[in-house]
């Protein structure tokens, strides 16, 4: 013990040393780098008055003044690099002290020492498990995790998300900074003087040309970066791993949902037969299943308003249910004022908010779904639904389309995840007011859900977005009226280009003639072989 303290003691005195040296090295290049102009020849500058005249000396003592800072940056880096090691190895002494200590007494090493190496045993034993050093047999094509691939200024990525970009700027925060650490601890490591040459140049970010890399989600993410070498077509690659840690329990936790009451606000304006497809959905899930539901209707205008209060009421009648409430409204429609309306006019209790429309579909299960994923002053729930296509279409050579229920079914043949809308939400009112409502100068169509989910991500409270199963928008024909303004007209004909079929099925419309044309000959040619 005695000599491993001793040795430490000593390598301690030597860092010491070289920390003194490097900060002696640094004032120097300090006072080089704040040399004044007359002294151009002795930094080996052009004169001002020379053939390359001023801008020639500008351009050079920028130049200089760069490989000035870029030689300190190296040494400050290095100097943390030491002080780190310094610290390393000032906690190995102390560990190997309490060690000692322990062995003296008679008992093993102490729990802590002892969770910080099965910690490091785990996280070597993730890299092995890895395919980092070795290719992993794979049963199929679809279970081999693919690269994506990123320079200084883009990444090119297969799963696209909400951006719909193959090559985008990364805009979320920790996907910027992960690729970023990458690339820093990249350099440092081929700027750490124990592992160059001594006349090694020095690398920046300039000489970063690609990198790729993957996830494995229960393991860890590989980095291969690719810098430009010493020489004409000679490269640097450094391989890194990001280990995942060991799933740790953050909390256990009892949640009673029986007294949770929902308020489901739909704003509507016309569309009396929609309603009425709404209300058998809404009869079975949230009357006769849930039982836990109020809904509020805010109605503009008064075309068709009777129709719409006679079929509320009918459902009220037949199914024994009270908790409805219908406001009128007049003027023209606007989604964000018909959902603020009806949050505020809630009387009662803080009650959980539900902003629908009358072409959604949900299921009972969905309403827990919300409940779950909403806490008032924490957490607000905006889910991802899936979208249905043209029925007309995916189901058009059939004889028949199949009932509503028998079309609600997850497949890339029969729609999509709505990720780019962000109408359907759960959150508390005392939430919706806090954080100022919807603004209510936004007319017409889109823009106003977008508004308050921004609002949201600007605060402190943690919104929930994913994809659920039982959360429905139903097809229908979409009109893009002339009074939208131009960013609302663009937002409306995406949507509507999107609504209607896959790419797939869109293609074979496209060229249902060459395909008509295509089955013509091959009846043709059957035709003929039979004569």
């Amino acid at each position: 013990m005695t000599m491993v303290r001793r040795g430490l003691l000593g390598w301690i005195s030597r860092v010491v040393v070289l920390l003194v040296l490097l900060c002696c090295a640094v004032s120097v290049l300090y006072m080089l780098a704040c040399t004044p102009k007359g002294d151009e020849e002795q930094l080996g500058l052009p004169r001002a008055n020379g053939p390359t005249g001023k801008e020639g000396y500008q351009a050079a003592l920028q130049e200089r003044e760069e490989q000035h800072r870029n030689y300190v940056s190296s040494l400050k880096r290095q100097i943390a690099q030491l002080k780190e090691e310094l610290q390393g190895r000032s906690e190995q002494l102390r560990g190997a002290q309490d060690l000692a200590s322990e062995a003296a007494a008679g008992r093993g090493p102490a729990p802590k020492a002892q969770a910080q190496t099965d910690l490091l045993a785990f996280l070597r034993a993730q890299v092995d498990k890895a395919e980092v050093h070795t290719g992993v047999k794979l049963a199929t094509e679809y279970a081999a995790v693919p690269f994506d691939s990123f320079t200084l200024q883009k990444v090119y990525q297969l799963e696209t998300g909400l951006t719909r970009h193959p090559e985008e700027k990364p805009v979320r925060k920790d996907k910027r900074d992960e690729l970023v650490e990458a690339i820093e601890l990249a350099l440092e490591s081929l700027n750490n003087p124990s592992e160059s040459s001594p006349n090694q140049r020095l690398y920046t970010a300039s000489d970063f040309i690609e990198g790729i890399y993957r996830t494995e989600k229960d393991k860890g993410t590989l980095y291969e970066l690719t810098f430009k070498g010493d020489h004409k077509h000679e490269f640097k690659r450094l391989i890194l791993f990001r280990p995942f840690g060991p799933i740790m329990k953050v909390k256990k936790e009892k949640l009673n949902m029986a007294n949770t009451l929902i308020n489901i606000i739909v704003p509507l304006a016309k569309r009396a037969d929609k309603f009425r497809q709404f209300m058998q959905n809404f009869r079975e899930m949230c009357i006769q299943q849930d039982g836990r539901i109020h809904l509020t209707v805010v109605y503009f205008g008064k075309e068709e308003m009777n129709e719409v209060k006679g079929i509320l009421e009918n459902t009220s009648r037949a199914a024994n249910f009270r908790n409805f409430t219908f406001i009128q409204l007049n003027g023209e429609f606007s989604r964000g004022k018909g959902l603020d309306v009806g949050a505020r006019f809630w009387k009662g209790s803080n009650v959980l908010l539900f902003f629908c429309d009358v072409d959604i579909y949900f299921t009972s299960e969905f309403l827990n779904t919300c409940r779950l994923n909403t806490q008032p002053g924490k957490k607000v729930f905006y889910p991802v639904l899936f979208s249905q296509y043209n029925p007309g279409i995916i189901y058009g050579h059939h004889d028949a389309i199949p009932p509503l229920e028998q079309q609600l079914v997850i497949k890339k043949e029969t729609g999509f995840w709505r990720d780019f809308g962000f109408g359907m939400t759960c959150q508390y009112r005392s939430d919706f007011i806090n954080i100022g409502g919807f603004d209510l100068d936004i007319k017409g169509w889109g823009g106003e859900d977008v508004h308050l989910y921004r609002k949201y991500l600007h605060s402190n409270l943690i919104v929930v977005r994913t994809p659920v199963r039982g959360l429905f928008h139903l097809w229908h024909e979409k009109r893009c009226v002339d009074e939208l303004t131009p960013e609302q007209y663009k937002m409306c004909m995406q949507s509507k280009a999107m609504n209607e079929a896959s790419h797939g099925q869109l293609g074979m419309l496209v060229f249902r003639h060459e395909i008509e044309a295509h089955l013509r000959k091959q009846k043709q040619k059957t035709s003929s072989k039979k004569t």
